[in-house]
């Protein structure tokens, strides 16, 4: 068959998600606190919320070390990041992926997405960059969308994005106290 010929339907099947890590990157979702110590960790995902479990079990292991509510909060966020990649980019498309960057700083962590592009394919000149906004109302109980960049804008210590669209990296940074964030204060 050429390299071009459509591939045939085949069987779905069910398998572990861990059979899906190669084995030198296993250590990236135990949940546990890693004797290796890491500057950065950076990961590839495929684009169906099928692998959410996955993302989740690495989010939770990067921020090992750190309280509960902290790994719960880092976890949240970054589950956000991975929506927004998998629902409104090319990464969510069949054969999708996008890439998780983990970077240890000093008084937190800061989690880049990088995804594959705008679905419409959206080019813009190199000087002319379109950011990404959360939802004034995002987080309003009637909202029926736009839930994520807002919950990341609110939570998040610090967030931004590249501003261009096809290939965008969306990050944020949350720090290891939070005493001030709005986290705290939800009753």
């Amino acid at each position: 068959m050429p390299a071009t010929a459509p591939m045939p339907l085949l069987p779905e099947v069910t398998v572990p998600l861990g059979e899906l890590v190669p084995p030198r990157c296993r250590h990236y979702f135990t949940g546990q606190a890693d004797i290796r110590n890491y500057k950065a960790r950076c990961y590839s995902f495929g684009g169906s919320v099928q692998y959410m479990p996955l993302v989740r079990a690495f989010l939770n292991t990067c921020a090992a070390t750190r309280s509960e509510d902290y790994r719960y909060l880092f976890t949240l966020l970054g589950s956000e990041l991975a929506n927004n990649a998998v629902e409104h980019t090319r990464s969510g498309e069949s054969y999708g992926t996008y890439t998780f960057k983990c970077e240890r700083l000093d008084g937190g962590l800061k989690l880049t997405c990088r995804d594959q592009g705008a679905r419409d394919r959206t080019r813009i000149e190199f000087d002319h960059r379109s950011y990404l906004r959360s939802h004034l109302n995002g987080l309003g109980l009637a909202a029926e969308s736009g839930r994520g960049l807002a919950l990341i804008d609110a939570l998040a210590t610090t967030w931004g994005d590249n501003g261009i669209p096809e290939r965008r990296q969306v990050w944020f940074f949350l720090a290891y106290d939070l005493t001030g964030n709005l986290w705290n204060t939800a009753a």
